[in-house]
């Protein structure tokens, strides 16, 4: 007896990283390409708009991706962690950072999937 609806689609269960990953990453690149575009920002935000582009491109390309993954992970827990403080908690915009946060740790558990450098033989 079979309980999987489409069976023939688990052979492409590392597809779903690959998504993520690109997912995430454009994201990242994105912030980054903001970060870096905004005039009269401090050198701690123009560096983290650098690491947030480094992440992005890792990611994109597959490459270190449970350690870039780990690094935004906790990035954006502490993002969420300040959300907290203030008592803006699942509001909006935090819940695009909870759910950001969701996909870096599913992907830091079940790797980069099919086309990244890091792939595991």
């Amino acid at each position: 007896m079979q309980l999987s609806v489409f069976p023939y689609l688990l052979s492409y269960q590392q597809l779903s990283p690959v998504l993520i990953r690109l997912a995430l990453g454009a994201v990242f690149v994105f912030w980054a390409y903001q970060g870096l575009r905004k005039s009269g920002s401090s050198n701690a935000f123009k560096t983290m708009s650098v690491v947030e582009g480094i992440i992005g491109i890792l990611l994109v390309i597959g490459l270190w991706t449970q350690v870039a993954t780990l690094i935004a992970a906790i990035g954006l827990a502490v993002s969420l962690i300040q959300k907290i403080r203030t008592k803006s908690f699942l509001t909006s915009g935090v819940n695009y950072t909870l759910i950001l946060l969701v996909l870096a740790i599913s992907l830091l558990v079940t790797g980069p999937g099919w086309w990244a450098f890091d792939y595991p033989l």
